[in-house]
This record gives structure tokens, C-alpha cells and sequence, in this order.
């Protein structure tokens, strides 16, 4: 592909991409990604789904189980905030009104 001469070409320092800038516009105008070493094989496609399935299933278990355990805890604690309450001696609260 032809560049113009306001087209500047830079290479990324981080993943080595190459970017092309238009200096007229003060834009990436494209870019190309290198070849990456781990690109997963199409033979690999089934082997890499089934293990994504794997951990969302794990992953949505682990959730049911903290919500089947969720009202444990705030029963647990609403126990504990009830007898704390009841432990306290009763006050008549303060207003604003009450300092003047």
C-alpha cells in the first residue's frame, strides 16, 4: 500500500505493532498487529472451549453456594446485632432542639 508523504510509520516499542500516523491530521490512520507466538490452533478450539465452559460452570457453583450460604450469615448477624441490642440500656436520644 502507497503512503502519502504527510504519513508517518512507527513502531510500537510494547507489542511491536506498526502504526501508520497522518501527521495532517494528527490521526492513526491504520496499524498492524505481528503475528503472535501463542495464536491458538483451530484444532485447539474444542479443547479451549470445554475448559472456558469448566471454569464459568465452576464459577457460577461457587456463586450458588455463597448464596445458598448468604442468608446463614445475615441471620448470624442479625442475631448478634439483636442481642447487642439488648444488652445496651435504653436512653432517651438527644435533639438539637434539647442543647438550645
Amino acid at each position: 500500500m502507497s503512503r502519502l508523504k504527510s504519513e508517518l510509520e512507527v513502531v510500537c516499542p510494547c507489542c511491536q505493532s506498526v502504526l501508520v500516523i497522518d501527521l495532517n491530521l494528527g490521526r492513526v490512520v491504520s496499524h498492524h498487529e505481528p503475528e503472535r507466538a501463542d495464536k491458538p490452533e483451530l484444532s485447539d478450539a474444542h479443547r479451549i472451549l470445554d475448559a472456558e465452559a469448566a471454569r464459568r460452570e465452576a464459577i457460577f457453583k461457587q456463586s450458588v453456594d455463597a448464596e445458598k450460604h448468604r442468608g446463614d450469615a445475615l441471620s448470624r448477624r442479625f442475631e448478634e446485632a439483636l442481642r447487642q441490642a439488648r444488652q445496651e440500656p435504653i436512653t432517651k436520644p438527644t435533639r438539637d432542639f434539647d442543647l438550645e
